[in-house]
């Protein structure tokens, strides 16, 4: 017999030998003959048959299985062990599941899947492993589903209609019974809600729950992003109206409960198309040569209070969302962009944290407290650029924010700017010599003309200015979290924690970078931080820089929202938390509302509440940056449809079995050549070599190739961006 015929036949028998299993095991007490377990496998040749009942024999030799009566069979114990965890849909319909615990996920074939979904949470039986085989096993049922709200392209037929799902994860359509399409008509992209899904269906029965809109359409596309994460773009009327008869106003009685900051320099420094402003900086000169500076934070919790309509919601988003075109705010804007805004010349109510440091940045004093500001000026960070770089307040009508006009600002201001980029870059020192990492990934933005379509990108650059505040803000959070987590007895708090990177991430990134002629030291934990950081600037300008950036950042671990303090790995802080953004960040909300709790002398909070909490806030904020990712994606191949008949030159990102992807390097775009699309050979992925080979030429495309394209195919819909390949550059 041929190795292939045995190979086959071998096969065979481990499908019919799981087969009796699953019958046997689905019904322990029962007993079946041979034909009750033929007819529910299917099995109607006489081949297959023959092949069952002989196996039926040798697993009752082996006493795996028991004959309780001629030709009846029982399995022999119900030995069984069921995990749980959590599916991971592949493009292909198979997947693996992730089992906390477990080193390896498990892999589960499409006809396993037991009608589970992508993100749904599962019980699993994982069979006994084969030498050098993966773990695999099978879904015995849906413990919980990820979500139930989908979106698809309406089917309308006379009598009822079906959905096509737009997520290709998904491999099945949604039955629309007659009188539950909504107002949607054939073609419309809608949201639909998973009612039921009986046995004997084939489709799950779905009712259409909102109407999006024609597919393409930008309103409509914008729109399901946010619906495939379960995200609104607007809040419910109650809480609307809850928030618009909010009081608002500044009272005396109120300010004389609070430290009273209005007569000192104070000011703002933010992107300059930002609309809500949550923090502020104040500069004051102490007698004896030492400064105070203040970081002051929007008093959000003043008026989000607890067991309202308005707190729910906030809640539920946990975070703002900035989508490409537009921001789905945490709060209302009556907050967000008005009451809690730092506007300047307007005071507001602020939870600070002030501290007296001397002329080498070191902290002599702190106070944390309630507080009321009145913000002397509101600067865009290139403003304040170019008072560093200048060293003068005369700001050029170019980068001016007043209306496009040159203006000067005081000089009080001008010194205080000076001597916080001072401090600032002294701390950043130092937190670099204790081993914090220096991600400052290039970062994609489109200029947008009226109807939100992108007409050209540019890349985002942290300068002095954003790290002066960026230097500031994390002095806050860290002294917040020390200051609550040094308390005795311990106190629950929120903590943003980030764990040490996996060490085998960073060999697999070792060996990707080792291509490029960088390392990692691996010695100590300070040596794979300072190598990291090395790394980060070595690559600077270089062809490689966005994907090394991409990979770095993908072998860290994933900072979280927890009650639980592990300190934070990136910055190299024992105690960090988020402070400085309640307006678009709920854990800064409950921040905020324990540190008062804990100054006023309360008792420490339920820490088993707020884990919780912390568990919901990562969650939001995971959903929110995978729709920010989407939105990007999606302009991307907007813009590029207007770009097909261009060559690019781009780098090689990503190395797969079924193509290679590439970013163009003027723009960051990232599409996919199809291997079955690239001419003149077969080529076949080699995974060790992050590689395509052709079989024929042996000629290569590796993971940092620089690759000419051109665009083949955009789909708004799916969000997809083919290349055809041209060759490689410089050929």
């Amino acid at each position: 017999m041929s190795k292939k015929k045995k190979k086959a036949r071998n096969h065979r028998k481990n499908e019919i030998t799981k087969g009796i299993f699953t019958v046997l095991e689905k019904n322990p007490k029962k007993t079946f003959n041979y034909k009750q377990i033929a007819s529910q496998l299917g099995l109607d040749n006489t081949q297959d048959r023959n092949q069952l009942i002989k196996r039926l024999g040798q697993l009752k030799q082996s006493k795996r299985i028991i004959e309780e009566e001629r030709g009846r069979y029982k399995v022999a114990t119900v030995t069984k062990t069921y995990h749980t965890g959590v599916v991971d849909l592949t493009g292909r319909g198979n997947a693996y599941i992730i089992v906390e615990g477990f080193d390896d996920d498990v892999f589960v074939p499409f006809n396993k899947l037991k009608r589970a979904f992508h993100g749904d949470t599962v019980e699993i039986y994982i069979y006994p492993k084969r030498k050098g085989k993966k773990l695999e096993g099978e879904i015995t049922k849906v413990v919980e589903r990820k979500k139930t709200e989908f979106v698809g392209i309406m089917e309308r037929q006379k009598t009822f209609s079906f959905v096509r799902p737009t997520d290709f994860r998904m491999y099945t359509d949604f039955f629309i019974p007659k009188g539950k399409e909504n107002t949607a008509e054939d073609g419309d992209k809608v949201v639909v809600k998973l009612e039921d899904w009986p046995d004997d269906a084939d489709s799950p029965i779905a009712s259409v729950t909102e109407v999006l809109g024609k597919p393409g359409e930008h309103n409509t596309e914008i729109h399901a992003i946010l619906a495939e994460y379960g995200l609104p773009y607007e809040f419910p009327t109650e809480v609307q109206l809850f928030a618009d008869t909010l009081d608002t106003s500044i009272k005396e009685e109120e300010i004389a409960k609070r430290r009273d900051m209005r007569d000192v320099l104070t000011f703002t420094i933010d992107p300059k198309d930002a609309k809500d402003f949550d923090d502020a900086l104040s500069f004051e000169v102490l007698e004896h040569g030492n400064y105070e500076i203040g970081i002051h934070i929007a008093d959000v919790s003043h008026y989000l209070l607890q067991d309202t309509v308005l707190d729910d919601e906030a809640y539920e988003r946990a975070t703002s969302v900035y989508l490409v075109d537009r921001v789905v705010p945490m709060l209302p804007e009556v907050l967000s962009n008005n009451a809690c805004s730092l506007r300047p010349n307007e005071e507001k109510y602020t939870f600070s944290a002030i501290f007296e440091i001397d002329a080498n940045a070191g902290i002599k004093n702190q106070w944390f407290g309630r507080t009321v500001i009145n913000s002397n000026e509101r600067f865009a960070y290139e403003e304040a650029q170019h008072i560093i770089e200048t060293g003068k307040g005369d700001i050029p009508k170019e980068i001016s924010i007043r209306d496009d006009k040159a203006y000067s600002v005081s000089e009080d201001i001008v010194k205080a700017t000076l001597e916080m980029d001072r401090l600032a870059k002294i701390m950043r020192d130092r937190r670099m010599q204790k081993g914090a990492i220096s991600f400052d990934k290039v970062e994609v933005r489109f200029n947008l003309n009226e109807a939100s379509e992108p007409v050209g990108v540019y890349f985002k650059e942290s300068k002095d200015a954003n790290k002066l505040i960026e230097e500031f803000m994390l002095l806050a959070n860290r002294k917040v979290a020390e200051y609550i987590g040094k308390q005795n007895p311990i106190k629950t708090f929120v903590y943003r924690v980030h764990d040490d990177p996996d060490e085998d991430k960073l060999m697999a990134l070792n060996g990707i970078i080792s291509r490029f002629g960088h390392k990692i030291d691996f010695q100590s934990k300070k040596s794979i931080s300072a190598s990291l950081n090395q790394l980060l600037e070595d690559v600077k300008g270089r062809k490689e820089q966005n994907l090394v950036d991409t990979l770095a950042i993908r072998s860290m671990s994933k900072a979280v929202y927890t009650t639980d303090n592990i300190g934070h790995y990136g910055l190299a802080f024992d105690y960090y938390t988020h402070f400085t953004s309640p307006i678009r960040r709920y854990p800064d909300v409950m921040v905020h509302r324990l540190l008062q709790h804990y100054l006023d002398g309360g008792d420490s909070a339920k820490a088993e509440v707020y884990e919780q909490k912390c568990k919901h806030s990562s969650d939001m904020e995971y959903l929110a940056s995978s729709a920010e990712r989407d939105s990007i994606k999606y302009m991307q191949i907007k813009f590029m449809q207007d770009h097909q008949d261009q060559e690019f030159v781009g780098v090689i990102s990503g190395v797969t079995e079924w193509g290679i992807y590439v970013e163009i390097i003027e723009n960051k775009c990232e599409g996919m050549v199809r291997i079955s699309d690239i001419k003149g050979d077969y080529y076949i992925f080699d995974e060790r070599e992050y590689a395509i080979v052709g079989e024929r030429t042996k000629k290569t495309y590796q993971l940092g190739d620089e690759v000419v394209v051109m665009v083949k195919d955009t789909d708004l819909i799916k969000r997809h961006l083919d290349f055809s390949l041209l060759g490689k550059h410089g050929e």
